[in-house]
């Protein structure tokens, strides 16, 4: 039985630039975590990275551009918070929507680096979180510091679709077939500029 309100996936980042790999793990997770629908958080910035992003309404165009899909919504919502961190951002969410299943959606690569963002620990704790492997991040992920800490937390990938029907702190990684878009290479290419 569906809840009353739709599973909302979150898929947080700057998209400097959004690219069919941004694409691919949406579609993967609507279908592999039995979300109704994905947002994606278009940030203003990244507290991790030294130079900001391009200006966001560039970045939120390319996006709504490349993401076109009845269940993904592109979002400027963090601007519009005021919010600077994914801790801040999903305490407003849940705020703003009671009831709202939400799980938040990652690749591999942010999971090896998850313990460096602000108030990881809240975040795995209150938001179940879908994580898709990336090329060349599995290792770095399943043994990261979140990994470690969380281990009885995991649920395994084939029972990924459960993922949002339990309370945190709850995760499940999933392999996925690989893409090699990267919005670093696209950017060092010459195929996005600010």
């Amino acid at each position: 039985m569906r809840r009353s309100k739709p599973i909302t996936g979150l898929l947080g980042g700057s998209f400097d630039p959004a690219h069919q790999g941004h694409v691919h793990i949406t579609r993967e997770a609507l279908k592999r975590f039995g979300l109704d629908r994905v947002w994606w958080l278009v940030s203003p910035g990244n507290p991790l990275k030294a130079h900001g992003p391009a200006p966001l309404p560039a970045r939120m165009a390319q996006a709504r551009s490349i993401m076109q899909h009845p269940r993904v919504e592109v979002s400027d919502i963090e601007a519009r918070l005021g919010t600077r961190f994914t801790a801040e951002t999903l305490k407003a969410l849940k705020s703003r929507n009671p009831g709202t299943p939400f799980v938040w959606l990652m690749g591999a690569d942010n999971l090896a680096q998850f313990h460096k963002w602000d108030n990881w620990r809240w975040i795995m704790e209150n938001v179940p979180i879908g994580v898709l492997a990336r090329p060349g991040d599995r290792i770095a992920a399943r043994t990261s510091m979140a990994a470690k800490v969380y281990s009885d937390a995991r649920i395994p990938g084939r029972a990924a679709s459960a993922l949002p029907l339990g309370p945190a702190p709850r995760w499940c990684f999933i392999n996925v077939p690989m893409r090699e878009d990267s919005s670093t290479a696209l950017r060092a290419a010459g195929r996005w500029g600010k």
